[in-house]
């Protein structure tokens, strides 16, 4: 599975409902699971995210396609990093020519 941080804003609509934030981040999860997707770990942030969220999806478009089914409901706007943990990337670079 791969390994997506997702970076989290909220919303006009999301602020304006942020003590649901967490009920909403519950919802998230399960969805996430009958997608095929794990939500590994949430925090909310100070700064300049309001949120940062570890998920691990067997591939881009299934991830995809989930955050813009998260995305579609308006409360958070994301900036999404594919993750390499530390033997992958040893593996990638073992790949250079």
């Amino acid at each position: 599975m791969a390994t997506y941080i997702v970076l989290m804003n909220f919303t006009e609509k999301g602020i304006k409902a942020v003590r649901d934030t967490a009920k909403r981040a519950d919802a998230a999860k399960a969805m996430a699971k009958k997608a095929g997707l794990a939500m590994k770990d949430a925090h909310w942030t100070l700064g300049a995210y309001d949120g940062v969220i570890v998920y691990e999806a067997p591939d881009d478009e299934t991830m995809t396609a989930f955050l813009l089914t998260v995305a579609e409901e308006g409360f958070v706007k994301t900036h999404t990093l594919r993750a390499f943990s530390e033997p992958e990337i040893k593996k990638i670079i073992g790949r250079m020519p």
